[in-house]
């Protein structure tokens, strides 16, 4: 991994020339001096009627010259640049500079500011491990930092190194250029414009339906029908990778457009128990529902972020009043990154456990719920030492069994039930739900020593070679599931049971795909069970369901996925509902 990121280099292209073209010659003379030295650090070039003209560099500003800006010469400019659309900005054609309009109140133009845009090659090696995962990436961070300029590069590199199928959501025409031909950045991306920016959500379900991507890349979602959209996508299993107006995952929390895309947040009554051993009010703040994005990335600087890479955790923490953990993830000139693993703070000691003297841990410890580690540094020597890194790891994800004592009984076939699982990586929901409702003799274990057999998510265990060599060295089948779905949990325990004969019909018990088991849900699953058994498989003919809700919705696509069957999401809310096709 050493070699492989300090090989990326940052490359920079501009086309400052061409922006420099748009201005009078009386302005561009005396910008080509003051920039001659400096242009790398140039941000953008404001004018404004009757006032002097500006350079702004990323440390300073400077005035271009002694006289005001007149009316003529703000004109001069808009002649050159592309159309201003309904946002008040323009470009210019093959190139990413963004020209954004001031009007006075009759609409006329009296003010420019003119923002350089730059493709930088490299300039995503802090994350380049998160964007291979497949996972959804929400970039967050103040205007300037960079965050557009993220999103052209891994739009580029998931199109060209991984060839997906990338589909941009281009608003304002700043990730890809102005003009009908795309800027040669994002490589063999595909750009969608958008007419008006409060149309941006319709243009974002549209790539779905009609372009099949494999990536939606999408530049500040600001409003709650562009969080519902992007629900929307992410329920049907492609990946997003977007960016937010805020700072830090702490502001989506507090604003209430935008708390979906981290899960929203809802008000829970604790019972006197529970309130107690929490130290809190019985009232508390909960996360309401699975995030949007799995993964983000909060942009303090250029070369300093700040990665969450469970985003689920960070917001159940920050609910509880911690500081979650974080990696602080730097890159230096040569393109070496350094990742530095910050623990979490509380602002109160935990209550003593009732059966032990110890403090009941805020976090699971080892490999519990959600079976997650503590991501492997890309440069541990850059922390503290390797032994204390070895020392670390072996803390977060290797816990032993306290008195633990094997019981077997033998299977049907001579074999060793219940089968001990080492789970990473896949969600503990999941697994609870498969092995209750099929009353399957499965026990799990957090201590590889008493595993049978490993079973992960495909994504995470092909980085951790570390948790691949314990387990062949005790000879320990691992077995991987491409998705964190109960269809494909369901397949995985079968087969480690010998119970995925093709001639034994797998089970279709509907409390497998029903979160809550409610009135609603089941009907919802019959009416797809039914459609499925009674119409698609044996004629052959697609059927289109009722209208349901995004949870029901998403429960119904795990049932058809159970068949072996495709499905697909079309209409608008609230008559959004699945169509099933026939193998």
């Amino acid at each position: 991994m050493q070699s492989d990121i300090a090989s990326h280099r940052m490359q920079v292209t501009d086309n400052l020339d061409k922006l420099l073209a748009i201005f009078p010659d009386s302005i561009r003379s005396q910008l080509d001096q003051q920039i001659e030295s400096d242009s790398d650090n140039l941000i953008e070039v404001v004018l404004d009627l009757g006032r002097l003209p500006e350079a702004r560099f990323s440390d300073r500003a400077v005035y271009i010259r002694d006289e005001p800006v007149t009316q003529e010469e703000i004109q001069h400019c808009i002649e050159r640049v592309g159309m201003f659309s309904s946002d008040n900005r323009a470009g210019i054609e093959r190139t990413l500079h963004r020209i954004s309009a001031i009007r006075n109140r009759t609409g006329d133009i009296i003010g420019l500011t003119c923002r350089i845009g730059r493709a930088i090659y490299g300039t995503i090696v802090m994350i380049r491990d998160l964007v291979e995962t497949g996972q959804s990436i929400l970039l967050l961070g103040r205007p300037g930092v960079g965050k557009t300029t993220a999103l052209r590069e891994i739009a580029r590199v998931l199109a060209d190194d991984f060839g997906k199928r990338v589909v941009i959501i281009d608003t304002s025409n700043e990730i890809a250029g102005d003009g009908d031909v795309p800027h040669p950045a994002i490589g063999r991306a595909r750009r969608m414009q958008v007419a008006r920016p409060e149309l941006q959500h319709q243009v974002m379900i549209e790539a779905v339906e009609n372009h099949m991507p494999e990536v939606i890349v999408i530049d500040e979602i600001g409003t709650e029908l562009e969080a519902l959209a992007a629900r929307t996508i992410a329920e049907r299993g492609v990946q997003l990778v977007g960016t937010a107006h805020g700072n830090s995952v702490e502001n989506l929390i507090k604003n209430p457009t935008l708390s979906d895309l981290v899960g929203g947040i809802q008000s829970v009554t604790l019972g006197d128990d529970e309130a107690r051993r929490r130290r809190t009010q019985k009232t508390v703040l909960e996360r309401k529902a699975p995030p949007t994005f799995a993964i983000a990335v909060e942009m303090l600087e250029r070369q300093r972020w700040v990665v969450h890479d469970d985003v689920s955790a960070t917001i159940d923490t920050l609910l509880r009043g911690i500081e979650p953990p974080a990696q602080v993830r730097t890159v230096d000139d040569s393109g070496e990154v350094t990742i530095i693993h910050e623990e979490s703070s509380s602002p109160f000691k935990p209550l003593p456990s009732r059966n032990t003297n110890e403090a009941i841990p805020l976090h699971p410890q080892g490999l519990r719920a959600s079976g997650r580690m503590t991501p492997l540094a890309l440069n541990p020597s850059n922390s503290r030492g390797n032994s204390d890194f070895e020392n670390m790891l072996e803390r977060s994800w290797q816990t032993k069994e306290q008195n633990s004592q094997k019981i077997r009984t033998p299977g049907p076939n001579g074999e060793d039930w219940p089968v001990y699982i080492y789970a990473y990586g896949i969600g503990r929901s999941q697994i609870d739900q498969v092995i209750d409702v099929l009353d399957l003799p499965i026990m799990l274990t957090k201590d590889l020593d008493e595993a049978d057999v490993v079973v992960a998510l495909r994504s995470q265990i092909k980085h951790h070679s570390r948790l691949r060599s314990i387990a062949r060295d005790r000879h320990l089948p691992i077995y991987t599931v491409k998705a964190n779905t109960i269809p494909q949990v369901t397949r995985i325990f079968r087969q480690i049971l010998n119970l995925d004969d093709p001639n034994v019909p797998e089970a279709t018990d509907l409390r497998l795909f029903s979160k809550a088991g409610s009135d609603d849900e089941i009907e919802a699953l019959e009416e797809a069970r039914l459609a499925v058994e009674q119409i698609v498989i044996p004629q052959g003919q697609p059927v289109e369901l009722l209208p349901r809700s995004a949870k029901v919705r998403k429960m119904q696509h795990e049932l058809i996925e159970h068949y072996r069957l495709q499905s697909d999401s079309f209409g608008d809310e609230p008559n959004r509902r699945l169509r099933i096709y026939p193998a």
